[in-house]
């Protein structure tokens, strides 16, 4: 959690006017990393998840130059299309050894992970129409995809866990 915060408040150079007390009198883009550091590590989780929230919403606002008088209503868009996703990949727990399942079992976890799969997309979808209730269709797609490059440097900087220790090849969407 504390590399993607660092992250995030290095790729967007603290473009947020945080909005709680406790985080609101800090000028992030004048502090020094050290500054920061400390600011962050005296929060309690909510609030690092909250302040987190806030920035990755703030980047993407500004991202895709939404209009102020959309910007509540995409906001809210968003947040609730992001929690939906978080919900549907709790729906698969990932942390297993494929050479250690029997045939059945791995046949059920590949099926599972297909539902899953799709799962996600029909969330995507979804909130991909509703969004654009709101927003224009090509910023929805500059949304789709500015997620997956966000997400392709998050897992470059995140350490590999599990059995395989061999580099896999990039695969392109």
């Amino acid at each position: 959690m504390k590399k993607i915060l660092f992250t995030l408040f290095i790729m967007y150079g603290f473009g947020l006017n945080a909005q709680n007390a406790q985080t609101s009198d800090y000028d992030w883009k004048k502090m020094d990393p050290k500054q920061r550091k400390e600011v962050i590590n005296n929060l309690s989780p909510e609030e690092r998840k909250e302040l987190l929230k806030k920035f990755r919403n703030n980047m993407v606002l500004e991202n895709l130059e939404i209009d102020a008088s959309d910007k509540t209503e995409f906001t809210q868009l968003y947040n609730e299309y992001l929690e939906n996703q978080k919900q549907i990949k709790g729906q698969f727990n990932p942390n297993f050894n494929p050479e250690t399942l029997s045939d059945d079992e791995a046949k059920a976890k590949l099926q599972q992970s297909f539902e899953v799969g799709q799962k996600l997309l029909d969330n995507r979808k979804k909130y991909a129409d509703k969004m654009q209730q709101v927003i224009p269709c090509q910023k929805v797609l500059k949304l789709f995809q500015s997620e997956g490059m966000m997400r392709d440097k998050m897992n470059e900087r995140k350490p590999h866990s599990g059995h395989d220790t061999t580099t896999r090849p990039k695969q392109n969407p």
